[in-house]
């Protein structure tokens, strides 16, 4: 494993928009040489500005040429005049976002206004007083050509960084790998956190994850344009992302770096956080502990590569998933083979389909996502299962098809309400649900198509039955089954309207009352009394209800035929989308 030993370059920034910036504090550039003979006389709070720039005031009109980060140098020649106007000069440049100014005075000034030096004090501007023999172009010279060599220093170290955590992909390195080198690079913690914030892999001392997470997690609002002592980022706290999808492919909202100092726990220094962005996704986020401003090139380097082997595993996944899907898929349709030969190739997955075992189907109900988004919620769907089922059947086979999830899972640990409570917790999507069939017991590997059939059958019928998010057992749809195989729904609706008349629909408040008390007839045998008991009428109420149902229906206390074909005709209408 190789690592880089040079010296780090120090004095980078974030900028308020979240971007590097390259430069020096302005308490370093009173350090160089050219400088010796300064003199700082206000804006000591500001000497962690940064200075990208030099600029020399020549003219009075000199703000609408002023940039940001800037040290502007003047002899005040263009204000000789009008030397009250420095008191305003001072303010004007601060919101310019001015890095220092620096005054010859003697020649053309003899003193600093007193209003001047205290608004500098008052806004932190560093106020800087020149001696007379220093000349402007020296201090250009060494300014510029420092801030350059900084730049050059970290452009380089990056490279260097970036080529060492490459040759730990080509050698066959992962996220661990990756994770090690960097944090043996910055000496800190560093974490890889997928989408939903769980950690894919993590280096450093074991006590500085703990605190990242802490860190990531905090919901302190961002502290606006705090002074920072040089080396030291400002807090900004970021929201916490949310993601689309479960584990690594999820991509959650892209943002910029975002680096942040906890002054209350000193010994964990700051901390940095960068996007992991792969084609046009955001995959989860490259966090550390420890480090500084000047690390923050390093971390995103380090992202780019962590993105390169992230894409790497899906694609490999990918192409291993759809090797599983397809073998499941031949299992459940007969055209596995021998069982022997199901039981031995399910054993390179990890499986065991050579035990009893049930087919559990999930399908996703309808819902608003379309085209492209529509495979990214049956992406989660599946991984949401997969985690569901490796809670309770370790050797369970779990594959996504087009358009449902299929799981065979061990006859002993088929609680299909556990499984599906478990994925929904996994799945957590407020727009969408799904719904879940299980078949009844394959003894063998040869009984799986046959089980497969069921499961599909359980949940389309019950969720014709009961509406989305139903999760039904083959066993209980009853004669439902036998419903669900008419597929000229509007002969059901036909058979519905001539058998219930004017009781199949939900218009007249009276129909749909007389209705569910011919239900509870039906369910009780024509048990007069029983049906009273449960609807709360009097015996002789529902002695007339009876007699005005027969008056619409036809004799069906006598007809036990009419009874059969009314009884149809409800759980007809119980049945949800046909």
């Amino acid at each position: 494993m190789s690592s880089f030993s040079g010296p780090r370059p120090p004095n980078l920034r974030l900028a308020s928009t979240g971007t590097l910036t390259y430069g020096l504090p302005v308490g370093e550039v009173l350090g160089l040489s050219t400088l010796a003979g300064a003199r700082l006389i206000a804006g000591a709070g500001g000497l962690g500005r940064v200075v990208q720039r030099l600029n020399v005031m020549e003219v009075p009109d000199v703000l609408a040429w002023v940039k940001p980060n800037e040290l502007l140098l003047t002899t005040g020649y263009p204000l000789r005049h009008t030397p009250e106007s420095l008191g305003h000069l001072v303010a004007d440049l601060d919101a310019c976002g001015l890095a220092a100014l620096a005054v010859k005075p003697g020649r053309y000034l003899d003193r600093l206004p007193a209003e001047m030096i205290e608004q500098a004090d008052g806004l932190g501007l560093p106020l800087i007083v020149l001696p007379e023999d220093v000349g402007f172009d020296d201090i250009l010279n060494q300014v510029l050509t420092d801030i350059l060599n900084r730049q050059a220093a970290v452009l380089a170290r990056g490279e260097e960084v970036h080529r060492a955590l490459v040759q730990i992909v080509l050698c066959g390195g992962g996220l661990q790998e990756v994770t090690d080198e960097v944090a043996t690079l910055l000496d800190a913690a560093v974490a890889v956190l997928d989408g939903d914030g769980r950690r894919l892999a993590a280096s450093g001392d074991e006590a500085l994850p703990t605190r990242l997470r802490a860190v990531l997690s905090d919901p302190r609002p961002a502290a606006a344009d705090e002074a920072s002592p040089p080396d030291v980022l400002p807090p900004v706290w970021p929201a916490a992302p949310a993601g689309d999808r479960p584990g690594l492919g999820r991509p959650v909202p892209s943002a910029g770096p975002v680096a942040c100092d906890d002054p209350g726990t000193a010994e964990f220094g700051g901390h940095i956080v960068v996007p992991i962005v792969a084609g046009g996704f955001t995959y989860g986020r490259m966090a550390a502990i420890g480090v500084s401003a000047p690390d923050l090139g390093i971390l995103e380097r380090a992202a780019t590569v962590v993105a390169l082997i992230i894409t790497k595993q899906q694609a490999v996944s990918a192409v291993e998933s759809k090797y599983r899907a397809d073998f499941l898929r031949d299992v459940l349709t007969g055209r596995s083979g021998a069982d022997e030969r199901v039981i031995a190739h399910s054993a390179s997955f990890g499986w065991d389909l050579g035990r009893p075992a049930a087919v559990v189907v999930a399908e996703l109900d309808r819902g608003p996502a379309r085209g492209p988004e529509e495979r990214v919620v049956q992406d989660r769907l599946v991984a949401a299962w997969t985690s569901a089922v490796r809670r309770r059947d370790r050797e369970g086979a779990v594959a996504g098809f087009s358009s449902e999830v299929v799981a065979v899972v061990a006859a002993d640990a088929c609680d299909v309400q556990a499984l599906a409570k478990d994925a929904a917790a996994v799945f957590a999507d407020q727009e969408r649900t799904f719904s879940t069939g299980v078949s009844r017991v394959a003894q063998q590997p040869g009984d799986l198509p046959s089980t497969y059939d069921q499961a599909i059958t359980a949940v389309r019928v019950g969720r014709q039955m009961h509406g989305d998010g139903a999760i039904v057992h083959f066993d209980e749809l009853g004669v439902f089954r036998l419903l669900s195989l008419v597929e000229n729904t509007s002969e059901l609706h036909a058979f519905v309207q001539e058998t219930l008349g004017e009781l199949a629909g939900d218009q007249d408040p009276e129909a749909v009352d007389l209705r569910r008390t011919l239900q509870v007839l039906l369910e009780t045998n024509l048990n007069v009394a029983e049906t009273a008991r449960r609807l709360h009428f009097h015996y002789n109420t529902l002695r007339y209800r009876i007699g005005k149902l027969e008056r619409l229906l036809g004799p069906f206390t006598d007809d036990a035929h009419l009874r059969l074909n009314l009884t149809l005709a409800l759980h007809v209408l119980r049945m949800r989308g046909i």
